[in-house]
């Protein structure tokens, strides 16, 4: 038990668990957080960055052939002294390309060339899941990236997103400086950057609407989608890409941003836009560039979540192949280090949780029959992904490295790799058998497209997970995990997709207005509470604050199926897992565009649901964790 004096659980269960491993814990300087999930984290990458080194220099064999390719380039990234002597050079030749467009037809004639090389257009495109028919792919068109983190830091007196904007503006001439621009022309091309993202600001999402990602399915007949983006030739990229294979339909994800395009993007703005795409890319590709250049980008992102400086060499060559490889390293994580028994342990606790929720559902107060018998198939269908695939996706196979290739020649070649592979994709049928996150990886997702549940072998360690802690420890921790994401298939959004992983109102009306009521309440629960300066916002966090009140309420049922359970260890465990010390600036980013609560608000707020918790430690109204009654929520 790590109780600290003076702190008393039925006031504060994060801190009374947590304070002395708390006051312990150290953030690394690269990094923005310390303990949970980050300090799992951190031992997988220091195990891993062991391994690759072994692989680099010839010590050891991965024996998977993507795991080599990964090897080769890691091996790149820390070839310092070419990446020095070739400074700029290897992008001069795409930042001359951008600069020389001078109308929006030369920009039309190279669109796909340029978006194959990772340059940010007047449109995000891409490929992914069609919402409506989860059988087949769509193409799908957006609104830019701005460059602060949400729509809210432009808004007039948020004195927070004019500093970061000069932060951001003084990275860019620092890294401009390594042109051949003068510095008037330098000053111009920052001033116009800036100009051209605070019109694009006006138009995208916020992090609140995106939160709500079952409105992103707008399909819209490519000739409507036009009309709304000339001058920029939408059709003609499609062909270009396509043939005549280009797709008559497209799925809006921001139809503000592609309605309201000609707010941001005419022949107008056309000069804006091409200083601004000149910037962003160069800044994009600075990591692959000199040891300078690499620094001189990370710059604003360091800012934003205080981190005081860069990975040591050896874990950003590390961190790169892990993005880039990151399923093949996955299957050799989970290979080497995850056991059989935990997997068959954990599954058998999936199915037992699947279970349980069926039960929960069959006893719902507020949900009509027909509504019920929907759930549970529902949940009848739900795929488990345990631990890594068994196999490596295909697409890995074709991530080649050259030896002779400069680090950054490799990277432009693996992305466009990555991204051409992405547009292809569009022509083939979805591949369910794809994970959403490698055996490395210290989380656990839900695919609604799929209606599939993912838990990583990283992430089925302690405090989550252990065969050495006791059955109430595990509910409380990777039981209550599970349980989150098998309720994300029944929160404000998952809740919109049927079985097989389409956009299906398979609710009665007054089934889902009576679940709309509850969102509500789930909302009001959490907003405005004030979190280190600012106040969390109950809209943008209750998909997950669902999921978590979902996965509390369904362990708890097990808990009462057990011989002897300890419901003490269950709910200290909860808040054991969400245990993190964070950079006051990662803190308050998160605040603003995290789906998920703070994790203190995590541990504290959710077990005031439950009668569980005032009878196992006997809570009462004078204490700091009480919730009147008729205030407590249980929705699944």
């Amino acid at each position: 038990m790590a109780e600290k004096e003076n702190i008393r659980i039925q006031d504060d269960l994060y801190a009374f668990v947590n304070s002395k491993t708390l006051e312990q814990l150290v953030i690394p300087d690269d990094r923005p957080t310390a303990g949970g999930f980050a300090a799992l984290d951190e031992e997988v990458e220091k195990l891993m960055m062991s391994e690759f080194a072994a692989f680099a220099g010839g010590e050891k064999d991965p024996g998977i052939p993507e795991v080599r390719s990964a090897a080769e380039l890691y091996k790149k990234v820390l070839d310092t002294d070419r990446r020095n002597r070739e400074g700029i050079t290897p992008v001069l030749p795409l930042l001359s390309k951008i600069r020389a467009i001078r109308t929006a037809s030369e920009l039309n004639a190279c669109a796909a060339d340029l978006a194959l090389q990772g340059v940010p257009l007047p449109i995000d495109l891409g490929v992914e899941t069609d919402m409506g028919d989860a059988t087949k792919h769509s193409f799908i068109v957006k609104g830019p990236d701005t460059i602060l983190p949400d729509t809210t830091y432009y808004e007039e007196g948020n004195e927070a997103g004019k500093e970061l904007l000069a932060v951001y503006a003084d990275m860019a001439d620092k890294a401009l400086a390594f042109t051949d621009l003068s510095e008037d022309d330098r000053k111009t091309y920052i001033d116009d950057m800036l100009a051209f993202d605070a019109l694009v600001a006006k138009k995208v999402k916020s992090q609140v609407e995106w939160s709500r990602y079952a409105e992103m399915h707008n399909p819209m007949s490519t000739d409507e989608v036009q009309g709304c983006v000339a001058p920029f030739d939408l059709k003609g990229l499609l062909s270009q890409i396509y043939g005549d294979k280009a797709p008559d339909t497209v799925v809006v994800y921001d139809p503000k941003a592609i309605k309201e395009m000609s707010g941001y993007f005419s022949e107008s703005t056309l000069q804006l836009y091409i200083h601004w795409c000149y910037v962003r890319t160069l800044l994009a590709k600075s990591a692959v560039l000199s040891e300078d250049l690499a620094a001189i980008g990370k710059i604003f992102r360091r800012t934003m979540t205080g981190v005081a400086k860069d990975p040591v060499i050896e874990k950003q060559a590390y961190q790169t192949v892990s993005g880039i490889f990151s399923e093949p390293i996955g299957v050799y994580y989970g290979r080497t280090y995850f056991g059989e028994e935990a997997k068959k342990d954990i599954v058998s606790l999936v199915k037992k949780i699947i279970e349980t929720y069926k039960h929960r559902v069959a006893q719902n107060a507020f949900l009509e029959e027909k509504t019920k018998q929907k759930a549970i198939v529902k949940l009848d269908a739900i795929e488990i992904k345990m631990g890594y695939p068994d196999l490596i996706n295909e697409y890995y196979s074709t991530l080649t490295v050259d030896p002779a290739d400069s680090f950054y020649d490799a990277m432009e070649k693996l992305g466009a790799c990555k991204r051409k592979h992405n547009f292809d994709e569009l022509l083939k049928p979805v591949d369910r058998s794809k994970w959403q996150m490698p055996g490395h990886m210290v989380n656990a997702c839900y695919d609604p497209s799929c209606n599939d549940i993912t838990f990583p072998a990283a992430i089925l360690q302690k405090p989550f997970y252990a065969l050495s802690q006791s059955v109430s420890e595990n509910l409380g921790g990777i039981g209550a995990v599970i349980g989150h994401e098998i309720s994300h298939a029944f929160d404000n959004n998952g809740a919109k997709f049927d079985e097989k992983g389409n956009l299906s109102n398979w609710w009665t009306e007054n089934d889902y207005e009576a679940f709309k009521t509850l969102t509500q309440e789930m909302t009001e629960q959490f907003d405005g509470i004030p979190f280190h300066g600012g106040k969390v916002n109950g809209e943008l966090v209750v998909s997950e604050n669902i999921a978590d009140n979902g996965g509390m309420a369904v362990t708890i049922e097990i808990m009462h199926s057990l011989k002897d359970p300890d419901f003490a260890a269950y709910f200290m465990n909860w808040g054991r897992v969400w245990c993190r010390k964070a950079k006051e600036e990662f803190t308050r980013l998160l605040l603003s565009i995290d789906v998920h609560s703070p994790a203190e608000l995590r541990a504290n707020m959710m077990p005031r649901n439950f009668s569980e918790w005032y009878e196992t430690f006997g809570v009462t109204a004078e204490d700091g964790m009480y919730l009147a009654p008729e205030k407590r929520i249980v929705i699944w």
